[in-house]
């Protein structure tokens, strides 16, 4: 039976041409429909009456590029290449309506079993089903991002199965409308090849869904878990482009770009027979009563292989399964957003709303017993869906009523289609889920969660340390609040206007009071609520009216404030409120414009005004405070971004999910963020946050900003030096804080030196980077950025281990210049000191074994604790001893203080003249103490109390400071040239020794 050849004859005319053409069987397998891509017209072929013409229908104006056949064979429908579906009867062809129109060209169409829906779709964003009782849409399911090429309903209505070019195919479900899978790059990528569209068919029992894999194969994948079942893998060369099961579903006909068609046996997963052909058949038909397989190939040739299946094989058309049609709801009539709208564009469309369809299960035997429950509906699909779209034109028709009653009345309902201003939103909430419990606050601290009944909706507040928070008793709902914030001492409640009865309603309830009846309400006519915020002692509410409502803790309304623009959302921190405003509408590429204040309660301050930066294209997600009271913003491209003091108050970009996500259907949901790490939910595509009562696992992320890529390799060592300066700053401005309000800041002072000994490391090792990457310059300027004297040692110590003589002859330059700034500086703070204090004071007050202890500079980059330096001063000490003079013995305080100024002559004079009053003036004694104690504040710390004993001081001997001893006058510059001499020698005697050896 292998290598027998099919005549062709032609059914349209090319010109020599090829182009992609289609080919379907009427029902009772009588007539063929042919169509080519490059031509208006279709036709319809008699096959009892081969001698007869076709019928030719001319409707549209350019190529037609879709068919589809409805199951009853009553309705054909065509889409093409001018952007139209239009709808026939058949067979007689009859043109009956123009269905839709899209703004791109038309790739495919699908009718359901019933026949009562129409899915089409092509290049633009979105499939529309379309109902074919009045034309209207539906629904609109967007998800692909590239052309959709293939369409088609799952034989038990429950799901619609479509692929793009880029080859993602996605399981819809039609009574919700959600994505349920998604499969990305199972298909091959044909977005660049318009002779190559990608497919996929379900089998006619519907278990069963196959897809052309990437490796010449058919894949196999399963209805309910996606998952694949098996490949059939055989003696095609190339790509498969098409395939069709056989009735019965026991074979399957598939034709590739090798030009060959092959026959498979599916239980053997084996082909049975094959044909080659001079062209590339790309479409095939099984006939439906009989075995006989239609053909047709780019050049519009068609034909009909009679008994593709060996006759000593079980017939194609044994065992056709039947599924009941009847009972299928494909929208639930409580849901509005789903509403039926007649449309010509898709720009007019009525898209989801997002999470707002609950999840339906996904196990097979509870979609089965949803399917045998609807069976017993005596109605047939195409009457229950036209009683369905009646009554949401009713409920469409009065909400239209409601909409412009005037100011009298708030309006709940979204913004126009025509407006793309973000919508307000409450951090930490999640979307409505029809009998489902939803969060309506999740934080830091816990979360706040609610479930709608009939009447009235249960509301509880767990927090996630029990030991943190006290136990809350739930509590009944009955205004049905949406929104919520929670933090120590309380939480509020707010819910929208939904009428004249219902008016918007705020409620705060205390964890806590030494009062019985602590709870309080407002309630607002002709106004709405739109986001709710907590701080200490004090609540917020901002609504439509842009008001920011202030009430204290108790239910005082305190202050009323009007805002520049529409609310987006609000978070409160302590005496801080912050409140998120557009500023106007959006701009012509669709990003929003949006403006933060932040208000001081206590102070009556407003302490920033700031535009918030987006990604483009991108919506603000989570907005609120870190645990250290810094602002924050998250947006919906993954970005997050936190208000620093730099510049005068900018938005530095601090974490981008892009780099983050381990894989591309990593969703992350914020909680909350603290100074060092961001704290949220991973969920996994399609869903975007987390569901109540599922396990949800708070995740840690460090922060990361969105470097570019270094030409030094060390990405992660230049983020965390940006990170940790971030850091620092934030430290240094809370001392500030802490020093304004008159407290103890020594705790705050080691942990910011720790953070700069934690730089100073971190600069180090991008030296050493910079090093063997041999970028010298940047070195340089990166040791200028070292704080600690250790660490411009270990440099220079770096450098020299290197062999980079001239790296290490800077970096001493920086240390040298760096000692003699201290001096400096330490030396004008001295003299200062010594002219403000009385001369009577220091004369009383002086010892002739001891000098005065002199300040040092409050910017000294040496001089903090200077116990960790201690050992690495040895270094310099010892080529010291060699130099003229050496360190004097002056006295004690003198060899401590690495910057002491030695005694005058005049000085020693007075000193000894009060050596000897001293026994006899007792009280002089007092009064040198307390000079004593008054000096001693002003030296840094490692000097020692005046008087005490040589031994005792634990500041490192300074080999630069002056000696008293008259016969040494060198300068500091002198004595560092001697050490650098010293040293040169030694390495001079080194090498010769190693050049003798």
């Amino acid at each position: 039976m292998k290598g027998r050849s099919l005549k062709l004859r032609e059914a349209h005319k090319t010109n020599g041409i090829a182009s992609v053409c289609s080919i379907l069987w009427s029902g009772d397998g009588h007539r063929l429909i042919t169509r080519r891509r490059v031509r208006s017209v279709h036709l319809i072929h008699d096959q009892s009456q081969p001698s007869k013409a076709a019928t030719s229908l001319r409707y549209h104006k350019d190529g037609v590029t879709a068919l589809a056949l409805s199951p009853n064979s009553t309705s054909l429908a065509s889409g093409s290449i001018d952007h139209s579906v239009k709808l026939y009867t058949f067979p007689d062809g009859e043109f009956q309506s123009n269905v839709t129109r899209f703004t791109l060209p038309i790739r495919c169409l699908a009718f359901n079993k019933s026949g009562s829906l129409l899915a089409a779709a092509g290049d633009d964003d979105g499939i529309k089903l379309i109902a074919t009782v009045d034309s209207s849409i539906s629904r609109v399911l967007k998800g692909h991002k590239g052309s959709v090429t293939c369409l088609a309903f799952d034989p038990k209505n429950q799901y619609l199965a479509s692929v793009d070019g880029f080859g993602t195919v996605i399981f819809w479900e039609l009574s919700s409308g959600r994505q349920i899978h998604t499969l990305r790059g199972v298909a091959p990528n044909c977005e660049a090849d318009d002779s190559l569209l990608n497919l996929l068919s379900w089998s006619p029992d519907g278990e069963t869904l196959a897809v052309p894999g990437l490796r010449n194969e058919v894949v196999m994948y399963d209805r309910d878990t996606a998952e694949k079942l098996f490949t059939l893998k055989g003696d095609h060369e190339k790509t498969v482009c098409f395939l069709s099961w056989s009735p019965n579903g026991k074979y399957m006909a598939t034709s590739g770009l090798d030009k060959q068609v092959l026959i498979w046996d599916i239980d053997q997963r084996q082909d049975i027979d094959r044909q080659k052909f001079d062209d590339r058949i790309c479409c095939l038909a099984w006939k439906p009563n009989g075995n006989s397989l239609a053909v047709i190939d780019t050049m519009g040739k068609f034909s009909l292989w009679e008994s593709p299946v060996p006759t000593c094989m079980k017939s194609p058309t044994d065992g056709t399964p039947s599924l009941n049609e009847n009972g299928f709801i494909l929208f639930d009539d409580d849901e509005d957003d789903h509403d039926a709208h007649k449309s010509d564009s898709l720009d007019d469309d009525i898209e989801d709303g997002h999470g707002e369809s609950f999840l339906s299960s996904r196990k097979r035997f509870r979609k089965q017993s949803h399917l045998d429950e609807n069976t017993d509906d005596n109605s047939d699909g195409e009457e229950g869906l036209l009683r369905q779209i009646e009554s949401r034109k009713r409920s469409s028709t009065k909400r239209k009523e409601n909409v412009g009653i005037g100011t009298e009345h708030c309006v709940t309902s979204r913004n126009s289609s025509s407006s793309k201003m973000q919508d307000a939103f409450q951090s930490g909430a999640t979307p409505v889920q029809a009998g489902k419990r939803r969060f309506l606050a999740y934080n830091m601290l816990g979360s706040i969660t609610t479930i709608e009944n009939e009447t009235y909706s249960h509301i509880e507040v767990d927090f996630h340390d029990t030991g943190r928070g006290p136990r809350v008793p739930s509590m009944t709902d009955h205004f049905g609040f949406t929104m919520a914030s929670l933090n120590e001492n309380g939480s509020i409640f707010a819910n929208p206007c939904k009428g004249e009865k219902n008016m918007s309603t705020l409620m705060y309830r205390p964890f806590g009071s030494w009062a019985s009846n602590s709870e309080w309400s407002m309630r607002f006519e002709a106004e709405e609520v739109k986001a709710v915020a907590l701080g200490t002692g004090w609540v917020a509410a901002v609504t439509n009216l842009n008001f920011l409502r202030i009430f204290t803790e108790g239910g005082l309304q305190r202050h009323i404030i009007s805002l520049n623009g529409p609310v987006v959302t609000a978070a409160g921190y302590k005496d801080e409120v912050a409140v998120v405003t557009h500023v106007s509408d959006c701009l012509p590429s669709g990003d929003q414009v949006l403006e933060v204040k932040v208000f001081n309660i206590s102070e009556r301050t407003q302490t920033i005004t700031s535009r918030l930066p987006l990604t483009p294209n991108a919506c603000l997600s989570w907005f609120g405070f870190s645990e250290e009271g810094q602002l924050s913003a998250y947006d919906s491209k993954g970005v997050l971004r936190v208000f620093g003091n730099l510049y005068g108050g900018t938005w530095l970009p601090i974490f981008s999910a892009s780099k983050a996500k381990k894989s591309e259907d990593e969703n992350y949901w914020v909680v909350g963020l603290n100074a060092s790490k961001l704290f949220c939910i991973v969920c996994n595509f399609p869903e975007s946050y987390p569901t109540v009562g599922l396990y949800s696992s708070l995740h840690l992320l460090n922060f990361h900003f969105p470097l570019a890529s270094s030409d030094l390799g060390a990405d992660e060592l230049e983020n965390e030096f940006i990170i940790r300066n971030l850091q620092l700053s934030q430290a240094q401005k809370k001392i500030e804080e802490v020093a304004a309000s008159g407290l103890d800041t020594t705790i705050l002072e080691d942990e910011t030196f720790n953070m700069e000994a934690s730089i100073d490391r971190c600069i180090l090792r991008l030296i050493a980077s910079c090093c063997n990457a041999d970028k010298l310059v940047r070195a340089i300027e990166l040791a200028r950025l070292l704080t600690l004297k250790k660490s411009l040692m270990g440099a220079i110590k770096l450098a020299t281990t290197l062999k980079l003589p001239l790296l290490a002859e800077r970096f001493n330059g920086i240390l040298e210049e760096r000692l003699s700034n201290e001096c400096r500086e330490a030396n004008i703070t001295n003299t200062q000191l010594l002219k403000s204090s009385p001369a009577s004071e220091i004369k009383r007050t002086a010892e002739p074994s001891t000098t005065l202890p002199l300040a040092s500079s409050s910017h000294s980059h040496f001089s903090k604790h200077g116990k960790l330096e201690q050992s690495t001063i040895s270094g310099v000490i010892e080529p010291c001893k060699n130099m003229k003079g050496g360190v004097s013995k002056v006295g004690a305080q003198t060899a401590a203080d690495p910057f002491a100024k030695a005694p005058s002559n005049q000085e020693k004079a007075e000193i000894n003249a009060k050596k000897d009053s001293k026994h006899r003036n007792a009280a002089s004694e007092n009064s040198k103490e307390q000079v004593n104690h008054k000096f001693q504040k002003v030296t840094t710390e490692g000097v020692s109390d005046i008087g005490s004993n040589e031994k005792q001081c634990i500041r490192p001997t300074n080999p630069f400071a002056k000696s008293s001893n008259n016969q040494d006058k060198s300068s500091l510059f002198d004595s560092i040239k001697k050490m650098r001499k010293a040293d040169i020698e030694k390495n001079e005697k080194v090498s010769s020794k190693k050049a003798k050896a």
